[in-house]
C-alpha cells in the first residue's frame, strides 16, 4: 500500500516496482516455511538533514530511498534475531583505565535475504517510511527463543553518533550503526551500574535488540532510543588486576 498524494503517488511507483521484484526475487529462493513473522518499520529522509552527517547522493530518489529501507532492515532484523557478543572495557579516568566497548556481530542478514520482505510504503515530508517483515526459520525461531529466557535482563537506552575526522565521510548505514552501538554501550553500562556494587573492570556477553529503534535528530547529529536484551557471562573486578 503507498500513502500520500498527488504526485508523491505517482513518482513513487517505482518502489512498489523495487518492492514488488525484491519480494518476488526472495520468493524464488525460498526454501521450506517459515510460520513465525517479526515486523518493523524504517525511515528514510529524502532530503539532507544538516548540522551532522550529510550525504553525497542527497536528494535521494524514491528508488535509493527504498533500497536504503531494506538495508536499514536486515541490519535492524539481524541484531534482533542474532545479536551481538560484546566485550566492555568499563575505563576509570582515576586509574587512566580508557572506556572501550566492542561488539562483534553474532551472525548478519544480508540485503537480499529471502525472509525479508517490503510490506507497505509511505511518502510524507520527504521522509520515506517502509514497513518490512521478516520470516524466521526454525532454526532463527529457536534462537529468538533464547533471548527471552534464562539470565537474560532488559535494558534500554540513548546513543549517538558523533561525527569527527574521517568518520565524517563515512556511508549513511555506518552512522546509524554507530549510534546502536553507542546505545548497546550505554545500557550495558547502566545495567551494571544498576546491579554491581563495585564498580567493575571489564564485563562479557551478548545483546541483541528487543524491537526495532527510534532514530532522531538531537541538536544536529543522529541519535538512536533503543531496547535491548543482555546476557553478561563474566565480570572482572578491578581486584583481579
Amino acid at each position: 500500500m503507498i500513502r500520500g498524494n498527488g504526485a508523491a503517488k505517482v513518482l513513487f511507483s517505482s518502489i512498489l516496482i523495487f518492492c514488488a521484484v525484491f519480494n518476488l526475487s526472495a520468493q524464488d529462493h525460498e526454501h521450506g516455511s517459515y510460520p513465525q513473522v517479526i515486523r518493523g518499520e524504517v525511515w528514510i529522509e529524502l532530503e539532507p538533514i544538516y548540522g551532522g552527517y550529510v550525504d553525497e547522493e542527497y536528494p535521494l530518489d524514491f528508488l535509493t530511498a527504498s533500497r536504503r529501507a531494506l538495508e536499514e532492515a536486515a541490519m535492524i532484523f539481524s541484531a534482533m534475531i542474532y545479536g551481538w557478543s560484546f566485550q566492555y572495557d568499563i575505563g576509570e579516568r582515576a586509574r587512566q583505565y580508557s572506556e572501550v566497548f566492542e561488539l562483534t556481530p553474532v551472525a548478519v542478514i544480508p540485503f537480499g535475504d529471502p525472509g525479508l520482505r517490503a510490506t507497505d510504503v509511505e511518502v510524507r515530508d520527504m521522509r520515506v517510511r517502509l514497513w518490512t517483515d521478516y520470516h524466521l526459520t526454525e532454526s532463527q525461531q529457536r534462537r529468538m527463543q533464547v533471548w527471552r529466557t534464562g539470565t537474560v535482563r532488559n535494558a534500554q537506552a540513548v546513543g549517538y553518533w558523533l561525527p569527527g575526522g574521517l568518520e565524517a565521510r563515512t556511508d549513511w548505514l555506518i552512522v546509524k550503526k554507530t549510534a546502536l552501538e553507542d546505545a548497546a554501550r550505554a545500557a550495558v553500562r547502566a545495567m551494571l551500574q544498576g546491579s554491581e556494587r563495585n564498580r567493575p573492570k571489564e564485563a562479557q556477553g551478548f545483546i541483541s535488540l528487543a524491537s526495532f529503534p527510534h532514530y532522531f535528530i538531537d541538536s544536529g547529529r543522529w541519535a538512536v532510543s533503543a531496547r535491548f536484551r543482555v546476557q553478561i557471562t563474566e565480570i572482572i573486578p578491578f581486584a583481579a588486576y
